[in-house]
């Protein structure tokens, strides 16, 4: 009894420790704020911001993330293409995203509703470069969604091509 007694504080003691070392990290990695100009802001359900209630995001913070590649083929291009860019379902963890949903809304105010679970299920992108170089506005970028679309026979469809919002300015987490 007394030894079991003794393993149930133990047990106590280690979930204290080990709560208060991941709330400490989880408050020690705070989102800096962009250096230069944002390109991408993220709002709604998240936990960390870093300007009025919102994660605002320059390029160099974005590739800081690091990057994913896909070369896929789109109904947007010829041929396969090599998009390079952060995963979606790494920069939703960096700001804390709780939700079912993500709006992702262009520059143009074009928006599409996307569950949160299709960035980890598909591997989906928010690409920056393709074929090496940054897009330019004029040519979808600087941001767009990309799903690894010959991956899977139903990616090639136009639930997930109406997903993949390009000139991509914000992200709203429901």
């Amino acid at each position: 009894m007394a030894a079991t007694k003794s393993i149930a504080g133990a047990i106590a003691a280690l979930i204290g420790i080990f709560s208060l070392f991941w709330m400490s990290a989880a408050y020690a990695d705070p989102l800096p704020a962009p250096t230069e100009k944002p390109i991408l802001t993220i709002a709604g359900n998240i936990d960390t911001t870093n300007k009025d209630g919102t994660a605002q995001f320059d390029r160099a913070m974005l590739l800081e993330l690091g990057l994913e590649t896909i070369e896929t083929t789109t109904p947007w291009y010829n041929g396969p293409v090599k998009f390079e860019g952060v995963s979606l379902d790494k920069l939703l963890k960096r700001v804390g995203a709780k939700g079912e949903r993500v709006v992702a809304i262009a520059l143009n105010d074009y928006s599409s509703e996307i569950p949160m679970e299709d960035f980890a299920k598909h591997d989906v992108i928010l690409a920056l470069k393709r074929n090496g170089e940054y897009m330019p506005v004029r040519d979808k970028g600087p941001l767009f969604i990309i799903y690894p679309f010959d991956s899977k026979p139903e990616l090639k469809s136009q639930t997930y091509y109406g997903r993949s919002v390009w000139q991509v300015a914000k992200l709203v987490v429901k």
